[in-house]
């Protein structure tokens, strides 16, 4: 886990106003004791997480699809190409939604906006860090050369998160 104190302070702030503002038929479906608190949500989250990511086509369509998401001090992270049209909707519309699903018992959802950054920069070292503790020993060492070549990353400033969790059985 790699949240502070502050970031799982902030992230439940987060969770909280979410089901504060969410309908009636969220509400159903992800009752009190289905939510995950900021620091369960955080343990469960520890690697690279598959995330759907819709962006918005210049017509105002929606399109998905999967991006290699990793949470980080609180916060759903994604990378692609540059030149990817998820970052020429993007660039023109930072509107994004993502869901990790991985079956029945877990989903977590945010609605935000997309920030890109430059991997390379001081202040995203520790990002940077984790990067290569996961990649690294699925892909080798030039999988540092890979990030260097110019991929993308973005950070999703969460406008709303909700979580759902239900035991398998």
């Amino acid at each position: 886990m790699h949240e502070t104190g502050e970031d799982l302070a902030r992230l439940q702030t987060l969770l909280d106003d979410s089901y504060a503002r969410a309908g009636e038929h969220l509400r159903r479906v992800i009752t009190q004791d289905r939510r995950l608190r900021a620091e369960e949500l955080a343990e469960m989250l520890p690697d690279m997480q598959l995330l759907v990511l819709a962006t918005v086509t210049a017509t105002g369509h929606p399109i998905a699809g999967p991006v290699d998401g990793m949470f980080f001090r609180g916060e759903w992270y994604f990378g692609s190409a540059p030149d990817s049209t998820r970052f020429t909707h993007i660039r023109r519309s930072p509107w994004v939604s993502a869901s990790h699903l991985p079956g029945e018992h877990l989903s977590v959802t945010v609605h935000g906006r997309a920030v890109p950054f430059g991997i390379a920069a001081p202040e995203h070292a520790s990002f940077r860090s984790h990067l290569l503790s996961i990649y690294v020993p699925r892909y080798g060492a030039e999988w540092e050369q890979f990030l260097d070549s110019g991929v993308q990353y973005a950070r999703i400033d969460a406008e709303r998160m909700y979580t759902f969790s239900m035991p398998e059985g």
